[in-house]
């Protein structure tokens, strides 16, 4: 039964010996189910269990909406020597707000949210709320048994990237869609593009909507701008059920210095390292963890698990790897502790990250974990019993670097740049690479990606179906930043949707199209996918003509036909241009499957109708003769014998 919450009525808890091992050993994979708030009956009272860890502070009491924030009135025990103070509070019901109020050792009272809340409350608010692990209804075990079985590697990998805020809004007071109706309008949206996975910008609760959720408050409570955590459940599991996976940004590598949140949390630095040589981020303003602190690492380690297993995500993108890897990341000589050997890796971080990606994958086969690692450190995506770091896949910064500062010359100097693009190939296949084209590069003055391109109208779009193009037929899995699809002008902004507006257009209707049609291509045909991260999977036909700024490649795989990619990076088109490969020795014809200049993508229509016979066959290698248009990509597959 319910009563009303008594001042005063707290109740000692037992935590088994066996969990407080292991969160000593950093070990505890489920400590979620630990701390934090539970609901829970006791001697048939109706209550809440509250958990916090705290172990330099002289006093914890719990306070909130149910007693006006009052000090003092329920206070927590400790338990043993282990540094977490606990007590069961008869009354307490589901959304009652709640906080921490800890004392430290200098007598000062900080109220503080729980690290383990599982929900909290909107925004400008920071009060956790209580809500324990509700049951879902999963209906995903058919996705989650071909998860586990396939190997994601050789299987076609294309993201869409969403920040949940603003893809669509509401007008008025309270802008955002909630999950439900982001389910409702997303997914067959992103379905329809031929997407194979959405990945969010970060869902943990937080209270700034400008950080996009990369200054997270509330690690494990999905933000309530767009609903409850069952809700976002609901949201994933029709996702998996529209055969779309779901990837989520996760940020472990810093966090707020809020005086609500972790940062000096019991009076001390106990998640953080109390040198801001080690605990502080002088770019951000943030605090970084403390990784070589057991509790500090089990805390993170639980919380990824705890996503993938709760939530049923298909994976984790780990923002700003780099900063974890380097002591003297953005710093200056002086502002850095060297590690215990002299050197400037972060030997506590690189552990954390390997033993991240061993509990990931050995307790969730088939999920992924995607590295922001933009410098050259060698085995970011091989395994941790090779030395590797152990990510599944690393993004290729390199390659989206140098691919669009090559786009965005003027078609008269490319001819001067065309190693820009062929350097890539040197380091393809050294990791498990994603071709990134994010968030991070249409904003801050950065323009959109159409903007970025050169030309009049036309040749900017022309150009931006071309780098598309090309993105899709490089070696690597892809990912696309939401309203890119749309070919839009402006930047993105956390505070507006998009230009949906853009839609009315035909040739931005044509982008759509060709992002649609490049991912058919590369789910459809096992050339585009099976072999993305070997050689064996690619081959240069010729990109020696730098003069016209022509380039040509074939995807290939074993056993399945090849798709061969011709880019023109001029706006003049070739005609009777002749390219020779002994691949197309072993058929007799070739037919265009795309063509970025199709009408349908916005384009002129230049381009080669019909089948294409290979002429002037000689000892080792037969030649097509094509019509390349301008500024455009075509793609040809062999005609069937």
């Amino acid at each position: 039964m319910s009563i009303s919450v008594k001042p005063g009525d707290t109740r000692p808890v037992f935590i088994e010996p066996f969990d407080l091992y292991l969160f000593g050993r950093g070990e505890h994979w489920d400590l979620y189910r630990v701390l934090g708030a539970h609901p829970e009956e006791r001697d048939g009272l109706s209550g809440f269990r509250f958990a916090v860890w705290a172990p330099n502070a002289r006093e914890v009491c719990l306070a909130g909406s149910f007693n006006d924030w009052h000090w003092g009135d329920f206070p927590l025990y400790p338990v043993g020597s282990s540094g977490i103070w606990a007590a069961f509070v008869p009354g307490i019901c589901s959304g009652d707000l709640y906080k921490f109020g800890i004392k430290g050792g200098d007598g000062r009272i900080v109220y503080k949210t729980d690290p383990m809340a599982f929900f909290a409350e909107l925004r400008p608010g920071n009060a956790a709320v209580a809500c324990g692990l509700h049951d879902f209804a999963w209906g995903d075990q058919d996705w989650l048994a071909d998860r586990a079985a396939s190997d994601i590697l050789r299987r076609p990998v294309s993201v869409y990237e969403v920040h949940a805020g603003s893809w669509r809004r509401h007008h008025g007071d309270f802008p955002f869609l909630s999950y439900d109706e982001l389910a409702d309008q997303l997914i067959p949206y992103v379905k329809d593009l031929g997407f194979t996975h959405i990945e969010f910008m970060p869902l943990a609760e937080h209270p700034l909507d400008l950080s996009w959720g990369y200054q997270t408050g509330h690690y494990y409570a999905p933000t309530s701008r767009f609903g409850r955590p069952e809700q976002l459940k609901s949201f994933i599991n029709r996702c998996h059920q529209a055969g779309i996976g779901v990837i989520l940004d996760w940020v472990p590598a810093h966090f707020p210095k809020d005086e609500w949140s972790l940062g000096r949390f019991d009076g001390t630095a106990l998640y953080e390292h109390s040198d801001p040589r080690k605990g502080e981020h002088p770019d951000w303003g943030t605090y970084i963890f403390n990784y070589g602190r057991h509790e500090v690492r089990n805390f993170i380690l639980a919380n990824a698990l705890y996503w993938l297993k709760e939530f049923h995500f298909d994976g984790l993108r780990i923002d700003a790897v780099a900063s974890m890897l380097y002591l003297d990341y953005s710093r200056k000589e002086g502002e850095w502790v060297p590690n215990s050997y002299g050197g400037k890796e972060n030997i506590e971080a690189i552990e954390f990250l390997r033993e991240l990606n061993t509990v990931v994958h050995g307790q969730f086969p088939g999920a992924i974990t995607v590295a922001e690692e933009s410098t050259a450190w060698p085995g970011v995506s091989r395994p941790v019993y090779t030395g590797g770091l152990g990510f599944t896949f690393k993004w290729n910064m390199g390659w989206m670097n140098d691919t669009l500062g090559y786009m965005q010359q003027n078609p008269v100097f490319r001819s001067f740049q065309q190693n820009v693009l062929t350097f890539s190939m040197l380091y393809a296949f050294s990791e498990n690479f994603v071709l990134p084209l994010s968030h991070d590069e249409v904003v801050h003055g950065k323009k959109s990606l159409a903007a970025k391109m050169p030309g009049d109208a036309w040749q900017q779009q022309a150009n931006l179906r071309l780098l598309y193009a090309y993105m899709w037929a490089h070696s690597g899995k892809k990912m696309l930043f939401m309203g890119s699809e749309l070919g839009q002008w402006n930047e993105w902004a956390e505070d507006r949707e998009l230009d949906w507006m853009l839609l009315d257009f035909p040739a931005h209707r044509g982008i759509g199209n060709l992002v649609r049609d490049l991912n058919g291509i590369l789910r459809r045909e096992p050339a585009m996918h099976a072999d993305d991260n070997d050689w064996q999977g690619f081959s240069w036909v010729d990109f020696s003509d730098y003069q016209a700024s022509i380039m040509s490649f074939m995807r290939q795989s074993e056993g399945v036909r090849p798709v061969f990619w011709v880019f023109n990076f001029t706006p003049v088109p070739r005609y009777n241009y002749k390219i020779g490969s002994p691949a197309f020795l072993h058929h007799a014809s070739w037919h265009e499957v795309l063509n970025t200049d199709s009408e349908y993508y916005g384009g002129g229509n230049v381009g080669n109708p019909g089948s294409l016979p290979v002429v002037d066959r000689n000892h080792d290698k037969g030649f097509l003769s094509l019509t390349l248009p301008p500024l455009a990509a075509l793609a040809l597959m062999p005609d069937w014998a």
